[in-house]
């Protein structure tokens, strides 16, 4: 069985399908999407419904991403944030619009059963975007910060690659786990076009939302498998970036 890790969507549904495709789900996989499935190309109502379909024909984990619960808000009749309207949140709208209620609540039953993290029988903790508690994501006070935290990645980031992890000074945050996958934070603001490791930590985002790929990474092997850049497969949609 494969454990098959997805990185962050964004309404990019030709690059998802491309990548699976690339991919060539057995019936045996296991796969686990990182979250932000929506808010960015115009297939956000389509990517969940393809999502949910795709669930009834293989073993998957949904993660919770910060873009999932601004749309989940939206559905509810909850007041918009214009901070979401400016970065993707239109999208969205539009491509909702014209779902019928019976639709929109099926797809908010969808947003309900996502998990905020999951931590597999290997120790491998599963995230959309990070912990700050030392004694790890379970234990956070305020739950929504492990699909909005940013802190982990920049750790790890800036961690000297030649400090072990008996010394008093390695982050306890990382002792917990044996590996962590995240997404949230484009792997190409360090320059990266691929999912990254620093420590103990993988990053799957490969900025499918902006000019990047979409990646799918093997967690036993670390064989990846890569879209092509996603706003190439919407070419009538290109200036949107």
């Amino acid at each position: 069985m494969r454990t098959l890790v997805i990185g962050d969507i964004h309404g990019g549904l030709r690059g998802l399908e491309q990548v699976l495709q690339r991919v060539q789900p057995k019936t045996e996989d296991k796969f686990i999407f990182l979250g932000d499935y929506v808010d960015g190309w115009s297939e956000n109502a389509e990517t969940i419904r393809f999502l949910m379909g795709f669930a009834e024909k293989h073993t998957c984990i949904f993660l919770r991403g910060n873009h999932d619960e601004l749309l989940y808000n939206y559905l509810k009749g909850k007041e918009m944030a214009p901070m979401w309207l400016n970065h993707g949140g239109k999208s969205s709208i539009k491509s909702y619009a014209n779902l019928s209620e019976a639709e929109i609540e099926e797809h908010i039953q969808f947003l309900e059963t996502l998990e905020n993290f999951h931590i597999d029988s290997q120790n491998r903790c599963y995230i959309h975007a990070g912990y700050t508690d030392q004694k790890g994501p379970q234990f956070e006070y305020f739950p929504n910060i492990v699909y909005w935290d940013r802190t982990l990645w920049e750790m790890v980031c800036a961690l000297d690659e030649n400090i072990s992890e008996d010394s008093d000074t390695y982050p306890k945050r990382l002792k917990l786990f044996n590996e962590i996958y995240i997404g949230h934070t484009p792997v190409f603001r360090i320059g990266k076009e691929v999912p990254t490791n620093f420590a103990n930590v993988w990053n799957v985002d490969t900025g499918a939302a902006f000019k990047g790929k979409l990646s799918v990474i093997d967690a036993d092997t670390k064989e990846i498998w890569q879209s092509d850049p996603v706003w190439e497969l919407y070419p009538e949609e290109a200036g949107r970036n």
